[in-house]
C-alpha cells in the first residue's frame, strides 16, 4: 500500500532519454502533455531476443479510448532497430511470444478462439497452428531447450464447490468457506488452482505436473512466467508454489523441482520461511538461481539473490553483501555471473554481480529503470525495458564488452515529438529527526522561477514500495506536472532503494516518521519563493491513500485539498476485511484485539483523527479491490459527509486496486484534475 529543511540539493535536468532519436518541434507547435496522450500511448512489454541473436520480440498493445479496447499484437524489431515486423494481426489478444530454440518459430498465445490457446508460427511469416484447446485456457508459456515440449499453466478444478454438493438446486448461488483466505486481489477464491503442464509442441496430450496437489503455479495473484524454468537437458522444471495449509498468513512460497517423465518432485528451499521465487538454472545445469526473502511472513524483506548447488544441494545468498532488493536477473552464458536490476535510491539500474558477490553498477545517471532483462545466446548483449518519469517503456540493447547502450525501439515517438519536456531534480531533505530524505521533484513546462506556481505533494503506496523513475498509466508524474503543477514525490521512511533499515522503520510506525518525512518535504518546497503555500495539494493510492486520510487529520491547514485513491482508512475493520493477513500482523504487530497492539493501532489509524479534518477530499475506490476493500473508502467519505466537508466519492464497480479500463481511466484522471484545479488553482 504505503511517502526541516532544506539541506543538500542535488540536480540534474531530464528530458525525454529517447529523444537522441526523436526531432522535436518548434517551440510554437508543441504541448503539454494530456490524459489524451497518455491514454493513447503504445504499450510494450515481455522482450525476448532471438536464438540468432538479430531480433526482439515483444507484445504491444495499442489503446483505443473510443472502443475501450487495446489491440494486443505481437512485433519483432531487428537489434538494430532499423526494422520491425508486425507477427498477428491482434484482432483478438495476442501475447506472450517464445522463441523456439532453433529460432525458426514463435510459439505465443492468442484468444482468437476464446480462452487463451498456445499457437506456434514461422519466422517471420507463417500461418499460427493451434496447439491447445483447453477449456480454462493457458498462460505463462515456455519452449523446452530441445523444442520439444511446451510449459504452461491452466486452471484445474481441486475442490468440491455448493453445485456439486446440492446439484438438484440448480439455480442455487453461495460460496462457502471454512478457512481463509475466501478472496484474493479481486477474486472470491472458487473451486480451482493454477496447475504447472506441458504438452508437445507440435500438438497432443498436455500433462499435469501438479496433479492431484490443491496449490498454485505460479503465486497468486501477481506471480508470472518468470516463477518457471526449464533445466538446460530439458528434463525437469522448477517452478515455484506456496505449498501452506493457509495462504492467509504465510509467506512461505519455495522452489519445486519436477521431472517431467515420473513427475517425481523435491522442494529444494525447504525449511527458508520466506518469499521464495524466480528459479533459473545456470547454463551449465550446475546451479538454480532464485530470489528470496528470509523472514516469514514479511513481504518486504530484503529480496535476496541465491544460488542453489545441484549436485552437493548446498544454498548461497550470493548478494549477502548488497543491501539492496534484486529485481529482474538472468545468468550470464558462462554460469559465473548474473546481470539484474535492483532498488538504488530512487532509481532501478542496472548491476553486474560475480558468483562470489562482487558487483558493480552498469548503468549511470539517476534518470531511468530497468526491467524484462534478457541475454543473447552469445553472451555478448543484453537486451531490457527503459523508461523514465518523462518516457514510457522502450527497448534498449547493452554491449556487456563496451557497456553501450543503444535505443531499439521509440514506439511512441509520433506523440513525444510533440509534447513539451519537463525539469525533474533529486534533492534531499532533512526530517525532524535528522534523516535525509530523498526526493524527485518535477517542474511544469516551460518553468519559471519568479512565478507562483499549486504544488502536488505525492504520497507513494506499499508501504515498502519505491518512487523510481517508473512511468504509471495510473499516477504519472509527468502528466501531473503538464498540468501546471510542482511535483513533490518523496521517498519516505518504508522505500526500498536506501538500505533495508529504511524499509523496516515504517512498520508499527505508519502515522510516525514516514509522515514528518513527507511533511518535511512538503514544507521545504512551500519555502521556494515560487510555491504558492495556500495551494497544495496531497495525493496518493493504497498506502498513499492511507498517507492522505492521515495527512488530512494532522496536516495543520498546509493543504488545500485531498485525493485518496483505495486508501486504508480504518486500521481494525481493515484488518478485518483484508486478504492476507500475513500482511498486517507484521505492519501492526498482530491482531487488534490483543491488548499488546491497541496502541499501534490507535495511534496509526487515520479514522481517529477525523475530528480534525477540514479540508476538501475526493476519494477513489474499485468494488473488486479484495486489497484494501472498497468500505474503507465509503467509511471516509461518510466521515467527510457527517462533517460536511466539501468532498466527493468515485466508485468504479469493475475495477480492482487499479484502474485498468481505457474509459474509467479517462474518467478517473479527468476527475482527478478537475478535483485539484477547483481547489489549487481557482482564486480564492
Amino acid at each position: 500500500m504505503n511517502k526541516l529543511i532544506l539541506f543538500l540539493i542535488v540536480t540534474f535536468t531530464i528530458n525525454t532519454f529517447s529523444q537522441q532519436n526523436t526531432l522535436k518541434l518548434s517551440e510554437s507547435d508543441l504541448k503539454n502533455f494530456s490524459i489524451d496522450e497518455l491514454l493513447s500511448m503504445k504499450r510494450i512489454s515481455d522482450p525476448h531476443i532471438s536464438p540468432n541473436g538479430k531480433w526482439v520480440v515483444y507484445n504491444m498493445d495499442s489503446p483505443d479510448v473510443l472502443s475501450n479496447k487495446k489491440n494486443k499484437a505481437i512485433y519483432a524489431t531487428s537489434i538494430d532497430g532499423n526494422e520491425t515486423l508486425k507477427l498477428t494481426e491482434g484482432k483478438s489478444s495476442d501475447f506472450s511470444p517464445r522463441w523456439s530454440p532453433d529460432g525458426k518459430q514463435i510459439g505465443f498465445l492468442s484468444t482468437s478462439k476464446g480462452a487463451p490457446q498456445i499457437f506456434v508460427m514461422d519466422f517471420p511469416k507463417g500461418e499460427p497452428k493451434m496447439i491447445t484447446a483447453l477449456k480454462e485456457g493457458c498462460d505463462n508459456i515456455s519452449w523446452s531447450p530441445d523444442g520439444n515440449l511446451f510449459s504452461f499453466t491452466s486452471e484445474v478444478k481441486t475442490q468440491e464447490t455448493i453445485k456439486d454438493k446440492y446439484s438438484n438446486l440448480k439455480n442455487a448461488n453461495v460460496l462457502m468457506y471454512n478457512k481463509l483466505m475466501v478472496r484474493h486481489w479481486d477474486h472470491w477464491i472458487d473451486d480451482k488452482r493454477s496447475h504447472l503442464f506441458v504438452i508437445p509442441s507440435q500438438g497432443g496430450k498436455e500433462s499435469d505436473l501438479m496433479a492431484g496437489e490443491d496449490f498454485d503455479c505460479p503465486l497468486q495473484p501477481m506471480g508470472g512466467g518468470n516463477e518457471i524454468a526449464w533445466s538446460p537437458n530439458s528434463k525437469e522444471i522448477a517452478y515455484t508454489s506456496r505449498k501452506v495449509e493457509n495462504e492467509a498468513f504465510s509467506t512461505n512460497s519455495d522452489i519445486y523441482v519436477v521431472t517431467i517423465e515420473n513427475k517425481n518432485t523435491i522442494n529444494i528451499t525447504k525449511g527458508m520461511d520466506g518469499y521464495d521465487k524466480e528459479p533459473s538454472f545456470s547454463p551449465d545445469g550446475k546451479y538454480i538461481a532464485f530470489k528470496s526473502q528470509e523472514r516469514a511472513a514479511l513481504e518486504s524483506d530484503r529480496i535476496r539473490l541465491m544460488t542453489y548447488n545441484i549436485e552437493t544441494k548446498m544454498i548461497n545468498e550470493v548478494s549477502k553483501n548488497f543491501d539492496q532488493w534484486v529485481g529482474d536477473f538472468v545468468w550470464s552464458k558462462d554460469s559465473q555471473k548474473f546481470y539484474f536490476a535492483a532498488t538504488f535510491k530512487g532509481t532501478e539500474p542496472l548491476f553486474e554481480m560475480n558468483l562470489d558477490g562482487t558487483f558493480k553498477r552498469l548503468t549511470e545517471g539517476m534518470f531511468d529503470d530497468a526491467s524484462g532483462i534478457d541475454i543473447s545466446n552469445d553472451g555478448k548483449t543484453l537486451i531490457f525495458g527503459r523508461t523514465s518519469m518523462t518516457h514510457p517503456v522502450d527497448i534498449y540493447k547493452m554491449d556487456i564488452s563496451s557497456y553501450r547502450i543503444d535505443q531499439i525501439t521509440n514506439v511512441n515517438k509520433d506523440i513525444m515529438i510533440k509534447i513539451r519536456d519537463i525539469k525533474v531534480e533529486e534533492k534531499w531533505f532533512t526530517s525532524p529527526d535528522g534523516s535525509k530524505v530523498q526526493a524527485w521533484i518535477a517542474y511544469p513546462p516551460k518553468f519559471d522561477e519568479k512565478q507562483k506556481y499549486p504544488m502536488i505533494t505525492y504520497c507513494q503506496g506499499g508501504p515498502q514500495s519505491m518512487i523510481s523513475h517508473y512511468w504509471s498509466y495510473r499516477w504519472n508524474i509527468y502528466l501531473m506536472a503538464s498540468q501546471g503543477y510542482v511535483v513533490v514525490a518523496a521517498n519516505r521512511r518504508g522505500a526500498p532503494g536506501f538500505g533495508q533499515k529504511w524499509v523496516d522503520a515504517i512498520s508499527r510506525d505508519w502515522g510516525g516518521g514516514a509522515m514528518k518525512d513527507i511533511l518535511a518535504a512538503t514544507d521545504a518546497m512551500a519555502n521556494e519563493a515560487y510555491i504558492d503555500k495556500n495551494r497544495i495539494a496531497a495525493v496518493g493510492a493504497s498506502a498513499g491513500g492511507y498517507a492522505t486520510y492521515w495527512l488530512a487529520g494532522n496536516h495543520q491547514n498546509r493543504f488545500s485539498a485531498f485525493i485518496a485513491h483505495c486508501g486504508v482508512f480504518n486500521l481494525e475493520s481493515m484488518a478485518g476485511a483484508t486478504e492476507e493477513q500475513f500482511f498486517n500482523n507484521n505492519e501492526f504487530g498482530g491482531p487488534y484485539w490483543e491488548p499488546k497492539n491497541k496502541e499501534i493501532y490507535d495511534k496509526n489509524s487515520p479514522h481517529n483523527f477525523v475530528q480534525n479534518w477540514n479540508t476538501p477530499i475526493m476519494i477513489v475506490t474499485g468494488e473488486k479491490d479484495f486489497r484494501v476493500p472498497y468500505t474503507q473508502s465509503l467509511e471516509a467519505f461518510t466521515a467527510a459527509q457527517n462533517k460536511g466537508i466539501p468532498s466527493k466519492l468515485l466508485v468504479f464497480p469493475e475495477e480492482n486496486h487499479w484502474v485498468l479500463n481505457l474509459q474509467n481511466a479517462f474518467i478517473w484522471h479527468t476527475e482527478f484534475f478537475a478535483w485539484l484545479d477547483k481547489y489549487c488553482k481557482s482564486k480564492k
